[in-house]
């Protein structure tokens, strides 16, 4: 996996053609649970995908499904989630840390770019959407960490298109 700054990342897909640039795959990266969500072919909207079970003792298995997701979606990069209204050494801004780390570490995803994202509050402000639908909790978690991982990922894409807009 290769790190690259966010506008860095925008700039250099925006060089290649619709076709060629691929999809996203935005991640809301918790303590338990990883929370995906999938844009369309043309990186204009972000939709809900799932959620993946997180342990450290599955890394190999969650790169195995994200190498699946890559194929099957056609991705060409990450955008990840990090609290950046936090400090550096916060607890969830090391967690994010030590996820990419930790997959970058098992080697298979060497092709894929990754870039960080602002998820301040994205959690908290699905959790107080879905508040009154009255969900199971473990139910709720699941749509919470999915649809923040929607609000991730549509924040990139709204400044990645507003970037192309404004070339």
């Amino acid at each position: 996996m290769r790190f690259m700054k966010p506008l860095r990342l925008c700039q250099d897909l925006q060089k290649l053609n619709i076709l060629e640039r691929g999809r996203f795959l935005g991640l809301d990266v918790g303590d338990k649970y990883v929370g995906l969500a999938v844009s369309d072919f043309n990186n204009q909207i972000a939709s809900p995908l799932s959620v993946l079970v997180r342990k450290k003792s599955n890394i190999d298995l969650m790169a195995l499904d994200f190498q699946h997701l890559i194929s099957e979606l056609s991705l060409s990069a990450f955008i990840v989630g990090y609290p950046f209204n936090m400090q550096k050494n916060s607890p969830d801004a090391t967690q994010v840390k030590v996820f990419i780390d930790d997959l970058t570490k098992t080697g298979k995803l060497d092709d894929i770019q990754y870039t960080f994202w602002n998820e301040s509050f994205t959690t908290k402000s699905i959790d107080l959407l879905m508040k009154p639908l009255n969900f199971h909790p473990k139910e709720a978690k699941t749509i919470s960490d999915k649809f923040a991982a929607v609000g991730i990922l549509q924040g990139y894409l709204d400044f990645m298109n507003r970037n192309e807009v404004n070339k």
